[in-house]
């Protein structure tokens, strides 16, 4: 039996990528739908849902909803249930298309629609089906960044759960199911292939479309049946680097290359607080986790999304948990016994790194000298200084500028 539920496609993207541009060609455009509009915009006044009411033949509060001075990723999400709770019950269209904020996350609003939210009356499960996320990039941007090695997005820093654009740039890219690279005729055509490699291992699993003026066949983004929560969960590039330690030769790909840096030894933590404060901008991405000497409760994670890095605990070791949930974590995934020591259990370092025209063997010997030399293997590791501090937090936040 057909799925009768409402199709919704997301669009997420960077603060002036071009994503109400996409989104009024697609309504101006003929494919036969009827499709409803929910805009949100952070600031008081939502001149996007204005501008996309002006420039197509919507109208009235039925077709366009505007949600303003929040995110529809954390703050709005009761609300724009609410919206689009209202909107099933008129039942005036047959596909929904939201365009979330420059600094919207998206997992929160997938998850939003793909599973709901406790707090709000409204289940979207029964009425709506999430058919496509889809994350616009700014080709000229991205481009600059990466020949100035500034930050992939400057302007309008938010007040958003501390984060920095770059960072949320990132998740939108890492999940997502179509990328548009838009404002393609700003960037030479080899300079475009180099900026693909990129995104492409970013994210392996999303199709890649080239766009001018955000002008977008609606084929690509409209009823493709893409979305699956679980793939698009685990489709980071990095995670799949981390997953299957794949190794790929610089000179590849327009000079992008990824590989993971794995070792059983813990970094002494001023040494590698130091290397985290000074990553090469040719680093786009690097995640995963390490292990601190001294902080043997945590694994300690790190996140670096173009100039910003961050480092502070990410979870439990498995050798800390109790022998019968260590035991059923064995029997669910055998593998974790092949890294395991005797001594120190499942402590170690996995980081991944994805890069352009980059010199990996030195970042290793870097890395390499972070690590505890013999002698101080067997020195008190308590007593070292703590660079993760103030002790309610750990968290060490930095930025290349």
């Amino acid at each position: 039996m057909a799925d009768q539920r409402i199709p919704v496609t997301v669009l997420s993207g960077s603060l002036g990528a071009g994503k109400t541009t996409v989104l009024n060609h697609v309504l101006t455009a003929d494919h036969g739908l009827e499709v409803a509009v929910v805009v949100n915009d952070m600031g008081e006044v939502n001149v996007d849902a204005e501008h996309v009411t002006q420039q197509s033949d919507l109208g009235g509060e039925e077709e366009v909803v505007e949600m303003s001075n929040g995110c529809i990723c954390c703050r709005l999400r009761g609300d724009m249930l609410e919206e689009i709770g209202r909107l099933a019950d008129r039942r005036e269209f047959d596909y929904l298309l939201v365009e979330s904020s420059g600094i919207s996350e998206p997992i929160p609003v997938a998850q939003t629609f793909a599973l709901g939210f406790e707090d709000a009356e409204f289940d979207p499960t029964d009425t709506y089906r999430l058919d496509t996320m889809v994350t616009v990039v700014n080709a000229h941007s991205f481009w600059e960044s990466f020949d100035s090695g500034s930050a992939l997005a400057a302007d309008r820093l938010e007040e958003h759960s501390g984060r920095v654009p770059e960072e949320i740039l990132l998740d939108q890219i890492e999940f997502c199911d179509v990328l548009l690279l838009n404002k393609r005729d700003l960037v030479p055509d080899d300079e475009l292939e180099e900026i693909e490699a990129v995104l492409e291992r970013l994210q392996p699993r999303a199709k890649l479309a080239r766009t001018e003026f955000g002008n977008v066949d609606p084929g690509e983004i409209l009823g493709t049946d893409r979305f699956d929560f679980q793939r698009a969960q685990n489709a980071a590039g990095w995670k799949h680097e981390l997953q299957h330690d794949h190794h790929h030769d610089p000179q590849e790909e327009h000079g992008v290359t990824s590989f993971v840096y794995h070792r059983q030894r813990p970094f002494h933590p001023e040494r590698i607080a130091a290397l985290l404060s000074d990553v090469p901008d040719e680093v786009v991405r690097a995640k995963g986790f390490f292990w601190s000497a001294g902080r043997e409760d945590v694994a300690m994670g790190v996140d670096k999304a173009g100039t910003s890095v961050r480092a502070g605990p990410a979870g439990t070791w498995l050798a800390d948990l109790p022998k019968a949930e260590r035991e059923q974590d064995f029997a669910a995934r055998p593998d974790l016994k092949d890294d395991w020591d005797e001594e120190y259990g499942d402590r170690m370092t996995r980081l991944v790194f994805i890069a352009r025209e980059f010199d990996e063997h030195r970042l290793v010997d870097r890395l390499d000298d972070c690590l505890l030399t013999d002698a101080e293997m067997d020195e008190d590791w308590n007593a070292y200084t703590d660079p993760f501090e103030p002790q309610d937090r750990r968290e060490l936040a930095l930025s290349n500028q």
